[in-house]
């Protein structure tokens, strides 16, 4: 039989993937933001590569790349993550540690 399930609150830590946060997005989450050509040349990628626990994802301009629970990293739409989630006031943990998010 079916039921139904409320996700318990937790607060997550995100950024967004804009051309100006993208030195600090790839450098917070480790995402890959350059590929190797067929000529061995390095280029930008407009999307970035996100390792997450399900495997590679591509995260797009506009996209928030989030840290989860265990410090795993994804992407996730504007809309959905608009939708589900809402900023909350305070320090961060990176904020302790002196990485400014």
């Amino acid at each position: 039989m079916q039921q139904r399930y409320r996700s318990r609150p937790v607060e997550i830590e995100a950024m967004q993937y804009t051309d100006e946060t993208r030195e600090a997005v790839v450098a917070w989450s480790g995402a890959q933001s350059t590929s190797i050509d067929d000529d061995g040349a390095e280029y930008e990628l407009a999307n970035l590569r996100i390792h997450t626990l399900e495997g590679v994802m591509q995260a797009s301009p506009g996209d928030y790349i989030i840290r989860g629970l265990k410090g795993e990293f994804y992407p996730c739409k504007p809309d959905i993550f608009e939708a589900k989630y809402e900023h909350v006031a305070g320090p961060t943990d990176a904020d302790a540690k002196g990485d400014k998010l």
